[in-house]
């Protein structure tokens, strides 16, 4: 007898797998796990296909720290994040060919500050801010065209500072503020 859909457990989606995998990565990074464990954690956790199997590779590893760094990083391909995500206080994004399109515009920004870290190789790049942030883009170093960037005339006050920092290969960095 198949099992009908609603019996089948819940699956995975590969943003869950991810996260796990970096999770896993800096537990080891920071002395929580050995090699071994971790090799055999990062087995479990890239074929896990349901949510308590990938748990199961989680186990007995520190809290996460809420809200405080995190990193996308691609080889090649599109980084993207837009909606209702949750913002940490420093982001750091990673990619050596490719797009990368971030949009706070409806994110949950919980921080007065939050640092955007670039490290992009080829590519263009693009982030739309909230309508009442200030950005602030004197850290960032761009190999071939300058950033896109006009500041607003009359700002909100109220809004989140925006610092946008790294190294950019070739390619163009555009800002915009979001229309509402």
């Amino acid at each position: 007898m198949t099992p009908l859909p609603e019996d089948l457990p819940p699956r995975i989606s590969e943003d869950e797998r991810d996260t796990a995998v970096q999770r896993l990565q800096d537990a080891y990074t920071q002395g929580h796990l050995s090699h071994e464990e971790m090799d055999a954690r990062l087995h479990q956790a890239l074929t896990a296909k349901t949510p308590s199997e990938l748990a199961a590779a989680l186990t007995s590893l520190p809290e996460e720290k809420a809200g405080t760094t995190a990193t996308i990083a691609a080889a090649g391909g599109r980084i993207r994040r837009g909606g209702a995500w949750r913002v940490p206080r420093t982001l750091k994004v990673a990619s050596a060919f490719g797009r990368v399109h971030l949009d706070l515009s409806r994110a949950v920004i919980e921080h007065p500050v939050v640092d955007i870290e670039l490290q992009l190789g080829t590519g263009r790049a693009k982030i739309t801010v909230p309508r009442a942030a200030m950005v602030e883009v004197e850290d960032l170093h761009a190999g071939w065209k300058d950033p896109l960037y006009k500041i607003r005339r009359r700002s909100r006050s109220g809004g989140p500072t925006i610092r946008i920092s790294g190294t950019m290969g070739f390619g163009r960095l555009k800002i915009r503020h979001a229309r509402r």
